[in-house]
């Protein structure tokens, strides 16, 4: 639910009285140090993808199979570091929800009736073809 007018400008005006009375502490609060780690991370897994590339494609030039699988390798665990880096770092001026860690813990229960619901279908066709 949006906030209202008067209750965004409110909360304006407490955040300024908070970076007026500790500006340190106000910092702090914004979660500034997540948000470059995570953009340093990505900026690491696209680094390391480059080198990845540049593996894969003296191995093709060495005629060297196994740098080749090396380098590609490399790659695609830079873009599994990148993609999760992406989805991990909270948007500009979005705080973290205390919430959030429950919501996590969730997840995988719909997971596991996802996976309960696909191992059930399967189960009904191996039937019917068997019986």
């Amino acid at each position: 639910m949006p906030l209202s007018e008067n209750e965004q400008r409110m909360l304006e005006q407490m955040e300024r009285a908070l970076y007026a009375e500790d500006p340190k502490f106000a910092t702090a609060l914004e979660g500034n140090g997540l948000r470059t780690y995570t953009r340093r991370r990505v900026y690491q897994a696209v680094a390391g993808f480059l080198v990845g590339i540049v593996l894969l494609m003296a191995g093709m030039v060495a005629q060297q199979i196994w740098v080749s699988v090396v380098g590609f390798l490399v790659m695609l665990g830079c873009a599994v570091l990148a993609v999760t880096g992406w989805r991990k770092a909270p948007k500009p001026g979005e705080q973290p929800v205390p919430g959030a860690a429950a919501a996590g813990r969730q997840e995988p229960r719909q997971r596991r009736s996802v996976m309960n619901r696909i191992e059930q279908r399967w189960q009904r066709r191996r039937d019917e073809q068997g019986g």
